[in-house]
Formats: structure tokens, C-alpha cells, sequence
């Protein structure tokens, strides 16, 4: 059985992937501080929970640790940041995550994955990093290159993702926003009638991770999308045909907005089985 050390286990991607790992692997996860999410973990018997105050106290607890696998889903993100985000941003997208880097020797770690943005490179656009939030994805890529060099042995993964859907999300992501003012019979002002998205499954991500974990793959970065991007518009239509109530949505142009995704090499033996337009609109279905 190996050992698995999740971070980020309270957002979305992390706790996915807790749940879908647990109890088969030997689970660790980090939290800051002894918070009442402790108790969203309860239910898990048999992770072990490291709780830290400091980032030295976090340095210290990492040394005693022997982990096979660290999947690195921790992140704090802000799409339009201030400055009272900058120091979240360096805490959580910098410095959390080297201090993970630097004890990968020390816990005899062979496989290291990261999650990063597409966004780190907007546009298809090489390093043309679209907000303050990528630029520190960027960055500790960069970090990622460096010790994937001094650390030779042991297997770096860059996974390069877009937007995600999934059960149990919280997050503010448009279909979430959709979901919320369907409730409320509140109309939702969305930017162009010719908005392209490209949504990915939660699921299939957590494959994608399993086929990293389970195979000789070679370091590097990795794009996993879906095949399609959905025009929004085509989503909500397809969703107001399975119910009385329709979703009110107020178009604000037509402009035609799809983002290019730079072409980084494709996962072998991944592709999207459960991130098609039926996927999307039976779960929005199912959670209203």
C-alpha cells in the first residue's frame, strides 16, 4: 500500500481525490492550525492529520514522514487580486509548496504531482500569464524545474487543467452561479452569448492522477482537457429542455470569446469519459 500525502485535501480537487483514494492508499493530509475543518475529516479513520501553526513546525513534521506519492492541489486563488492577496498568494502558491519540494529527499518521495493552470500561458500564448494568480503558478513551476534537476531520481508532474465540474462543488465558477440563481429565480448577466468553455470532469482528473501513479510515466507537463468547448449558451438550452422552470440568463454581447489552450503533451492512456455535455447537464440537473 503506498503512502499519500494530499495537499489541499478541503478544496475541491484535493477532496475529490482524498475520497477517491481512501482506503485503498495509506492517506496524509496537511492543515493549518487544529480548525474545525478536523472535522470534516472524521469520517476518514484512518488518515493521518498534520496540523501545523508554523511553516518550521510543518518543516519539522515533514522529516518524520515516509511518503511514496505528494499530490500538490494547494492553492489560493483570486482571479482580480488586491493588495491584501499578496501575501496569501506567496504563502499558499510559493512557500507552502517548496517547503513540500525540499523534504521529498528526506521523505523518500518518488512521485511529485502538481496541479497548474492553463492560464499560465493565456491565450496559447508561452509564458503570457493572464492575472497575478498564474504568474505564481508559473513560478513555482519554475521551483518544480529546478529541484526535478538536483532531485533526479524522483519523478516531477506538471498537470495543466481548465475550468472542472464536479459533485460537491462550492466554488464560484459559472455553472455554480447558474445553479445558485435557478434556485433563487434570480437572472444571471453573462458576458457573451458566444462564450466557449472548456469544463473537465473531476473524475476524469482523478484518472489522470491514477494513471501517473500507477504507470512509468515521464516527467514533465501535462494537458488534460476535454475534447470540446461547450458554448454556454448551448448548455443552458439543453438544461431548460429537461425542466419547467428555465434558467433566466441576461446576454450582454455576442462577442465571440473561446481561449486557446497551449498544446502541452497529452497524458498517455488519458482521455475525458465523463466530462461530455450530458455529464455537465445531468449533474446541474441532478443538484437543483
Amino acid at each position: 500500500m503506498k503512502n499519500i500525502l494530499i495537499t489541499g485535501a478541503t478544496g475541491f480537487i484535493g477532496s475529490y481525490l482524498l475520497k477517491n483514494f481512501y482506503p485503498k492508499k495509506k492517506i496524509y493530509i496537511i492543515l493549518r492550525g487544529k480548525s474545525k475543518k478536523n472535522k470534516e475529516f472524521k469520517k476518514y479513520k484512518k488518515i493521518k492529520i498534520i496540523n501545523y501553526n508554523k511553516f518550521d513546525e510543518l518543516n519539522k513534521k515533514l522529516k518524520k514522514l515516509n511518503i511514496d506519492i505528494v499530490i500538490h492541489c494547494a492553492t489560493h486563488y483570486v482571479r482580480h487580486h488586491k493588495y491584501s492577496d499578496i501575501l496569501k498568494l506567496s504563502k499558499s502558491n510559493i512557500l507552502f509548496g517548496n517547503i513540500i519540494l525540499e523534504n521529498l529527499k528526506t521523505m523518500k518521495t518518488k512521485k511529485f504531482i502538481n496541479f497548474s493552470t492553463i492560464w499560465e500561458d493565456y491565450d496559447s500564448i508561452k509564458d503570457n500569464n493572464n492575472n497575478l494568480y498564474s504568474a505564481y503558478k508559473k513560478s513555482f513551476s519554475i521551483l518544480i524545474n529546478y529541484y526535478s534537476k538536483v532531485l533526479s531520481h524522483i519523478g516531477f508532474f506538471n498537470i495543466m487543467i481548465s475550468d472542472t465540474f464536479g459533485e460537491n462543488d462550492n466554488r464560484l465558477k459559472i455553472i455554480n452561479i447558474l445553479k445558485k440563481n435557478y434556485k433563487n429565480n434570480i437572472t444571471t448577466k453573462i458576458i457573451s452569448k458566444n462564450l466557449f468553455i472548456n469544463l473537465l470532469n473531476v473524475r476524469d482528473i482523478a484518472r489522470a492522477v491514477d494513471i501517473i501513479i500507477k504507470n512509468n510515466i515521464k516527467n514533465g507537463k501535462y494537458l488534460i482537457k476535454n475534447n470540446t468547448n461547450y458554448k454556454l449558451v448551448d448548455l443552458i438550452n439543453a438544461f431548460n429542455l429537461k425542466v419547467k422552470k428555465k434558467l433566466k440568463v441576461k446576454w450582454l454581447s455576442n462577442k465571440i470569446i473561446k481561449e486557446k489552450i497551449y498544446p502541452y503533451k497529452k497524458l498517455v492512456g488519458w482521455s475525458p469519459r465523463e466530462s461530455s455535455k450530458g455529464h455537465i447537464i445531468d449533474l446541474i440537473h441532478k443538484n437543483m
